[in-house]
């Protein structure tokens, strides 16, 4: 294995620089404070090094950023909306809520930001091939569809626990010309797709790339990602600036990897009045053992080619994740997050899957929005930040939240009405059980 050096300009300048004021969104790794860098097979190396040069010169090349910025207009919807949840609001203290609306993104999650974005720069190091992993089978979907619209074929690994509960998803992929890989090793989750998707990488590096769904992995993963998803937080801000003439009071977003939160939070770091939170997968409750709440209770540890948080033994082995949602069921985070967490920038809390379930019901019968479950645990977090701000100083209605609705919830309806029960028990796998599960 094979670790790039810690440049102290970032490891340290970036905390420095935001203790003494100054800006946090220039940090570009390989380093996030104490987390990132390069832990890989000497093999994938010059793979990793000729990604880090051609995004950083397609980030300076024009017409790079004019087929990123038109297929996002003209092939995924964007800007997205951003929708203020009035009868929601109601159950968060009476504050305002606004949802950003990446559910309404072409293939129904904020997944094709990063997808499209990779797959061009795929196409830029003459690859014909791309893998990915996935959990809820949202970037599963997106990878299949960029891979569709570009020529390229596309193998995604999938756990197979996974595979069961995200069957709409599987056969998206399939109908998208995808190859969709079920993997029995271990948990059959998240971690254990990305496993297996590294280890085609190794075996097909000439011709494939890795299109990794987070903001997690080796350098430079968590920057590219990121940078992909910065869409989001600077809509986000210009849109709740326009609805309000001023800046919300706190943004939300769900976090296993963290893609998501990293996109939505970054159009936010600099401003110090607006308190960022990351809502984990609290699972049966922290004090289970059965749960994902990485940045909570997890140690420092390199797991998929990056130092950052993890759940992990006493012996430093990692331990499974648990969580009703596929997409958060994973027992890692992206090293920026990480590196908010350490220096105070964002605050990351556990949510239970009773929790994320009840917010999912109350936003169906209060906004006619079905959410993905993912997102769910971030409407959770959401309730209780509204009630923390009503119980403060100041009229609630003039305090405000933006909550990132990351998915759509089609793929979790199954899921939702075994949970609350609400078709009899030799029916519903009859009538549900095509139609779709988890992201």
């Amino acid at each position: 294995m094979t670790d790039t050096p810690q440049p102290q300009s970032v490891t340290e300048g970036a905390a420095e620089a935001f203790l003494a004021g100054g800006s946090l969104r220039h940090a570009q790794g390989p380093y996030f404070g104490a987390y990132g860098g390069r832990w890989m097979p000497e093999s994938l190396i010059a793979a990793l090094d000729e990604l880090e040069d051609t995004f950083e010169k397609a980030k300076s090349d024009p017409e790079f950023l004019a087929q990123v910025a038109e297929l996002n207009r003209t092939y995924s919807g964007r800007p997205s909306l951003l929708t203020e949840a009035r009868r929601f609001a109601e159950h968060a203290g009476g504050v305002r809520v606004f949802l950003k609306r990446e559910d309404l993104n072409h293939t129904g999650s904020h997944k094709i930001n990063n997808v499209l974005g990779q797959a061009l720069l795929a196409k830029r190091m003459g690859k014909t091939r791309v893998i990915a992993e996935t959990g809820a089978g949202q970037h599963g979907v997106a990878s299949a569809t960029a891979a569709a619209l570009l020529g390229l074929e596309c193998v995604v690994y999938m756990g197979a626990e996974d595979c069961r509960r995200q069957a709409l998803n599987v056969a998206r992929m399939q109908l998208l010309g995808a190859e969709v890989i079920p993997v029995t090793n271990g948990s059959q989750t998240l971690k254990d797709a990305i496993n297996d998707a590294l280890r085609d990488w190794v075996a097909n590096v000439q011709t494939t790339h890795y299109l990794l769904g987070t903001a997690a992995g080796a350098h430079p993963f968590p920057a590219m990602v990121r940078y992909f998803h910065e869409v989001i937080g600077e809509e986000a801000r210009e849109q709740i600036l326009s609805a309000t003439g001023r800046l919300p009071d706190a943004v939300c977003a769900c976090i296993g990897g963290g893609s998501n939160a990293i996109g939505i939070f970054h159009g936010f770091l600099d401003d110090r009045e607006v308190a960022l939170y990351g809502f984990e997968a609290g699972g049966d409750g922290v004090d289970t053992g059965r749960h994902a709440a990485t940045i909570t209770l997890g140690r420092p540890g390199v797991l998929h080619g990056a130092r950052s948080y993890l759940m992990q033994d006493d012996d430093g082995q990692t331990i499974e994740s648990h969580s009703i949602s596929a997409g958060l069921d994973y027992p890692g985070v992206g090293p920026e997050h990480a590196f908010l967490a350490d220096i105070g920038r964002a605050s990351y809390e556990p949510i239970t899957d009773a929790e994320a379930m009840e917010a999912f019901r109350l936003l169906c019968r209060t906004e006619g929005i079905i959410p993905a479950i993912e997102s769910a645990h971030a409407l959770a977090g959401a309730l209780k930040v509204g009630q923390r701000l009503a119980a403060e100083p100041g009229d609630p209605a003039e305090k405000i939240i933006v909550v990132n609705l990351s998915g759509r919830g089609d793929k979790d309806v199954a899921t939702a009405a075994e949970w609350f029960d609400l078709l009899p028990e030799d029916s519903a796998e009859a009538e549900i059980g095509a139609e779709g599960e988890q992201l």
